[in-house]
């Protein structure tokens, strides 16, 4: 028996606004022919962050432990997602966009990921040291975490909806609504963790609070019809598990 689908709530002006900017902006810009896939430009920017960092360490002479240790993270993250893309590629990148499209998503969105490493490495602004070793421990562990959450999220939704489509509920959904978007933001604070400044964190903050937020409300628009929606949300976070000072402490 097929779910009957309630009507959607309204989705609030500002990210009605938000979504219809940046889907032209990304897919329609300068208009023209649409024949680059979304998720070409995106692997290409994720398959050469390991040599472009590489390049940085080579040109600007720095092997310290800093400047590795983001190679090692963000050159492996890289190569992680091509393989996601290859097993479980998301639907939603599989849009084709315009060539200004493609450029716009390189210039705002893929291209400034590139300018953490750059801070670190070119030393720029002076005077950087980067973290820790005790602090690159720490980004080693949220990274790794992070990158599991995200690829456990992304496999479940990929193989459960292309068997029947629906809420998700369980798995890595039971208790947060957007495992998949946590995992990038743990993958990438690790990169601002290592770089120590707080230049990468506020392109981040940016990135995270006008992309992923919009995404996620546009997201939970659309899974709103769902009548299990209501009581779904009761019982999970958006990002973070909901937890209950009742429960805690009882």
């Amino acid at each position: 028996m097929d779910t009957i689908l309630q009507p959607k709530r309204p989705l609030h002006p500002y990210f009605r606004f938000m979504k219809k900017s940046m889907t032209y902006l990304s897919e329609d810009f300068l208009g023209g022919p649409k024949w680059i896939k979304l998720s070409w430009v995106i692997n290409w920017q994720k398959g050469l962050t390991f040599f472009w960092v590489l390049g940085l360490i080579y040109w600007y002479n720095d092997t310290s432990p800093q400047a590795l240790t983001y190679l090692a993270l963000h050159g492996s993250y890289g190569f992680c997602w091509l393989l996601k893309d290859m097993v479980f590629p998301d639907p939603s990148w599989q849009t084709k966009v315009t060539f200004g499209g493609a450029f716009l998503s390189v210039l705002l969105v893929l291209g400034p990921y590139w300018l953490i490493p750059f801070v670190l490495i070119a030393d720029w602004p002076s005077n950087m040291v980067g973290a820790t070793t005790e602090w690159l421990i720490v980004a080693a562990i949220i990274h790794t975490l992070g990158i599991a959450i995200m690829l456990s999220a992304d496999a479940q939704k990929y193989y459960t909806l292309s068997v029947k489509r629906g809420l998700i509920t369980t798995g890595m959904f039971k208790l947060i609504r957007h495992p998949n978007y946590l995992g990038e933001i743990m993958i990438y604070s690790a990169y601002a963790i290592i770089v120590w400044h707080w230049l990468p964190w506020m392109m981040l903050i940016s990135i995270w609070s006008l992309l992923f937020f919009t995404n996620i409300k546009v997201k939970e628009h659309s899974m709103s019809r769902y009548p299990e929606w209501n009581e779904y949300t009761k019982k999970t976070g958006l990002i973070l598990p909901k937890l209950s000072l009742r429960k805690t402490f009882r």
